[in-house]
């Protein structure tokens, strides 16, 4: 281990054991406080849009600032303002009835913040994976710790730099450095550790977790796939999968993975695709709506997965780039790959790049077998015109979320729990599901000074058979 990360982790146990403090002291931060934080956040991101733009298209070498704006920036204002507004309704105490035996006691669950909570925050989108779950961990009245990736650096430091001149840092601290620091970070006692990233490293995540008994949410990902019935347009199909899929250059959680259509229609699905990707985005590599690839090792990575199955025999179409000079060498462009060998690492490994295999289907049964027999995926897509056939579809696969004619908007309602399932992780959040994640529910039951149960002590007689006759019903 370097000295600097040495140092970054000594500091970082300091910032933890503050926070501890902090929360010992004041355990419960009043409405008007959780309010105002919220305030604060959404009035920092609305003023420093364009410099996270900047910073996150600089980590990346060229980050489209319209999906930096759609996907972080807007979609934080909206989870804040949306948490914010229903924050006093969420905070209240739930009252729960109480069977005849216990009257007149009353019972209630008390929403109290955990405590300290760590936030490890991945690459793809670094500022909406790192301030949308501050924000319900916050209206909670929690102590946050944020870890984002040392793949963007810029983001990580202007982040450092932001909320550290919103909040105090045994409030809200940012803690930056390599992996050694992150894993140095998840081995922290937290009161709940909240990770977005692959299964891989959530696996990890959760074992270091488990050590102190830290509950854990893990976002992560896997393969997503979308069908097509036989009952819907193809061409209709293309245009929101290629939205969809290129979005951010594929490098999303619940972006299409690969595409299951009624067999006979592969070839015009894939073109399909790629003409509708060529509208979207003409010139990938030098478009600066197309996003790059975050760093040289997943463009290599992305790069060999389709060699691989080119030369296994696959056919693999692309949107044409230009000259290639003066733009981007980490931009991928869209691509869709056809007859990918089934043991190929497009077809075992998550892609979370701008590439899409098509796989033929003999109807939905067969798809949903195809689906059954691998991890269960964080998202799943089906396009069709029938509402029966959807719901029949769902009612014989699982993801841990669905669109139905449209990939990925379910993120955006705000009251849909977001989260996987099996290898694509558990719990969830967004919206009063993400609120409760940081929230300790307490129960409580309040006796009155005098209550009938004093009747119920030792030796036990007449009383205690009433008793038993009123349980038994």
């Amino acid at each position: 281990m370097s000295d600097a990360a040495a140092r970054q982790i000594e500091r970082m146990k300091s910032v933890f054991d503050a926070q501890k403090s902090a929360f010992k002291a004041s355990k419960i931060r009043p409405y008007a406080e959780r309010k105002a934080d919220l305030e604060k956040l959404e009035a920092m991101v609305k003023e420093k849009a364009d410099a996270f733009a900047a910073a996150v298209s600089a980590d990346y070498g060229r980050r489209s600032a319209a999906e930096t704006q759609i996907a972080e920036i807007g979609f934080t204002l909206a989870t804040a303002k949306h948490t914010r507004q229903k924050l006093k309704s969420w905070m209240a105490d739930r009252s729960v009835p109480v069977p005849m035996t216990l009257a007149p006691g009353k019972a209630y669950i008390r929403r109290e913040p955990k405590g300290v909570v760590g936030i490890v925050a991945p690459w793809n989108y670094p500022i909406q994976l790192a301030l949308a779950p501050l924000v319900p961990a916050l209206a909670a009245g929690c102590r946050v710790m944020i870890k984002p990736s040392e793949y963007t650096p810029r983001v990580a430091d202007l982040l450092k730099e932001t909320l550290g001149s919103l909040y105090s840092e045994d409030h809200v601290a940012v803690i930056t450095g390599g992996p050694e620091v992150g894993q140095a970070f998840c081995d922290l006692a937290f009161d709940h550790l909240f990770y977005t990233g692959s299964t891989h490293v959530g696996r990890l995540v959760a074992q270091a977790a488990a050590k102190n008994l830290t509950p854990v949410t893990l976002e992560l990902g896997g393969k997503s796939p979308t069908v097509i019935a036989p009952d819907f347009d193809i061409e209709e199909a293309a245009k929101t999968i290629a939205w969809g899929k290129y979005f951010n250059a594929g490098q999303t959680c619940v972006a299409p993975d690969y595409v299951l259509t009624p067999k006979g229609s592969e070839q015009s699905l894939a073109e399909a695709i790629i003409g509708n990707a060529g509208k979207f985005w003409p010139g990938p590599d030098s478009n600066e709506d197309y996003t790059g690839i975050v760093s040289e090792r997943h463009y290599k990575r992305i790069t060999d997965m389709v060699e691989e199955a080119r030369k296994g025999g696959a056919t693999v179409l692309q949107v044409p780039t230009e000259s290639g000079t003066g733009g981007n060498h980490h931009a991928f462009p869209p691509t869709v790959v056809l007859n990918a060998p089934a043991d190929s690492k497009l077809m075992t490994e998550e892609i979370f790049g701008p590439v899409l295999p098509v796989l033929g289907h003999d109807g939905l049964d067969d798809a949903a077998r195809f689906i059954n027999d691998r991890d269960r995926p964080l998202a799943l897509y089906v396009y069709t015109k029938s509402k029966a056939t959807a719901q029949g579809f769902l009612d014989k696969t699982m993801s841990g979320g669905v669109g139905v004619n449209v990939p990925m908007l379910h993120l955006s309602v705000e009251d849909l729990p977001f989260g996987g399932t099996g290898a694509s992780g558990y719990g969830a959040y967004h919206g009063e599901e993400g609120f409760r994640t940081f929230c300790h529910e307490r129960s409580v039951f309040h006796a009155p000074v005098w209550h009938p149960i004093r009747l119920m002590a030792p030796p036990y007689g007449k009383l205690f058979e009433f008793f038993k006759k009123l349980q038994a019903g």
